[in-house]
């Protein structure tokens, strides 16, 4: 059993899918007793994604073991602007403060991107993917088995476009279509997206553990 440390049931369904054929059962945090929500104190996407893998690891470990999972993974994501010094990065979530909005986040980029020329609004978007073990003890760090990474390069538009997807999709423009990420259908932007690669490396290398 793997247990994905994410509440979003659409991601819980994608990596279920990517996973189908390898017949081994996925399951979210609701499997697990209630949960605190994990302070991402790391610096990178690796750090928050092991915070968070190790937490849901931990809690899995009180599960009886008929329904203990064996493996957690858990992940982050970001957008990093290179005029931007690779800003928001690990704070993309929460780049206009705590509590705020997509929208609020996409009208600070923008604004911080006014007078930047279109070239150079370079940006690229970011996921990491961390693979852990359950430990017999709850009160054991697991170590990460293993990281995936997905990357997926385009630029900051001048304005936003397209009504699909959700938080940075409106503003960022895929290298490859020359469309934001809100314009593309879900299908194609999730084939090119940063999840959509780190997933398919994810695949790989879980396909590779869960045999031995």
């Amino acid at each position: 059993m793997l247990l994905v440390g994410t509440g979003n049931p659409h991601k819980l369904e994608e990596i279920s899918s990517v996973l189908s054929d390898l017949s081994i059962r996925t399951v979210g945090i609701e499997h697990l007793p209630p949960c605190e929500e994990v302070e991402e104190t790391g610096e990178t996407f690796e750090e928050n994604a092991l915070l968070k893998a190790a937490y849901f690891s931990r809690m899995a470990a009180g599960l009886a073991t008929p329904e203990r999972p064996r493996w957690v993974i858990a992940d982050d994501s970001g957008l990093c602007v290179d005029a931007l010094g690779g800003a928001p990065g690990v704070y993309s979530a929460r780049f206009a403060g705590e509590d705020c909005t997509f929208a609020d986040n996409n009208r600070k980029l923008l604004k911080a991107l006014e007078d930047v020329e279109p070239e150079k609004r370079t940006a690229r978007f970011v996921c990491v993917i961390c693979c852990v073990p359950v430990p017999d003890d709850p009160r054991d760090a697991p170590p990460a088995l293993f990281y995936s990474e997905g990357i997926c390069a385009g630029r900051i538009a001048l304005e936003e476009a397209g009504e699909g997807g959700f938080g940075y999709d409106p503003v960022f423009v895929e290298e490859t279509t020359g469309q934001t990420f809100a314009e593309l259908e879900a299908e194609r932007k999730n084939r090119l997206s940063h999840r959509g690669l780190a997933l398919l490396d994810f695949r790989c290398r879980f396909e590779a553990l869960s045999a031995s």
